[in-house]
């Protein structure tokens, strides 16, 4: 039997919801979003936020971001808060550890003597620092962020020496409010969008190209039906999509119609 990369005669599966990078597409809202980044990161502002709504593609900016600093010009590391349980010692000792400093210590002052150490070292070489705090909603302990308050004290001249730049959803708010203070010095805050029907459009289209079609397999009734249900979030729009390209190919139909990603929509239950 012909597989549905055959059928469609793609390379990959266009709308899967693993980050890659090349499927990365700049919708303007996220053009904005580096744009403020890089802003941030190359006038050491010290304090950045980026939020958005699940689905909006933040992991796979922050990751690209992340890549795009150069190694010649920034010392940056990613930092995922994987759960609401993290302390403080924890976080200063990631970022130490990131930062390479020797070391090992468990006193929370030698940690943050490392740190500073590690800074000046990296400042007086030309580098700046770079962190980026992934799922940053999920902090929930009020020192930490009163570590990332007293972290951003070191600076000089020309700005800090350190640059946190916060990843999350909505709720970050939440995390920001735990330090008054800390909310107070957000330098760059950035919200990203969801899609318009326009560059929804362009945004299936792209993927389709990059996994290798030759030709759109949606129908404008089809674009209509998507946006309605996804509301522009990439996200769903890949899920909608992957499920009925896989629809459409156990019906045998190279064009995917309105009536297809309706079917698709009932059975996901978005309705």
């Amino acid at each position: 039997m012909q597989n549905i990369k055959d059928f469609f005669e793609i390379e990959d599966l266009p709308f899967t919801n693993i980050p890659d990078s090349k499927y990365f597409f700049k919708s303007s809202s996220h053009e904005e979003a580096l744009v403020r980044l890089k802003y941030a990161v190359e006038n050491r502002k010290g304090f950045t936020v980026i939020k958005g709504n699940i689905g909006m593609g933040k992991t796979l900016l922050s990751r690209l971001f992340l890549a795009s600093l150069d190694e010649n010009e920034y010392v940056s590391a990613l930092v995922v808060v994987v759960h609401s349980e993290i302390n403080s010692e924890w976080f200063l000792k990631r970022v130490s550890q990131q930062l390479g400093a020797s070391e090992a210590s468990n006193v929370k002052t030698e940690i943050i003597a490392s740190i500073y150490r590690s800074l000046e070292k990296l400042n007086e070489s030309g580098k700046k620092v770079v962190i980026i705090i992934d799922e940053a909603q999920m902090i929930k302990d009020k020192q930490v962020m009163k570590e990332i308050r007293g972290t951003l004290n070191f600076e000089d001249e020309k700005g800090k020496l350190i640059t946190f730049v916060l990843f999350g959803l909505p709720s970050i708010e939440d995390t920001l409010a735990l330090d008054e203070s800390l909310k107070q010095r957000v330098a760059v805050k950035y919200s990203l969008v969801p899609l318009d029907f326009e560059m929804m459009k362009k945004y299936i289209i792209f993927r389709l190209k990059v996994a290798g079609a030759k030709v759109n397999f949606f129908t404008a009734d089809a674009f209509e039906v998507i946006f309605n249900y996804s509301k522009g979030i990439p996200r769903l729009i890949n899920t909608i999509c992957d499920n009925a390209m896989f629809e459409a190919y156990l019906l045998k139909q190279k064009q995917i119609n309105g009536g297809i990603v309706s079917q698709v929509i009932d059975n996901l239950g978005l309705k």
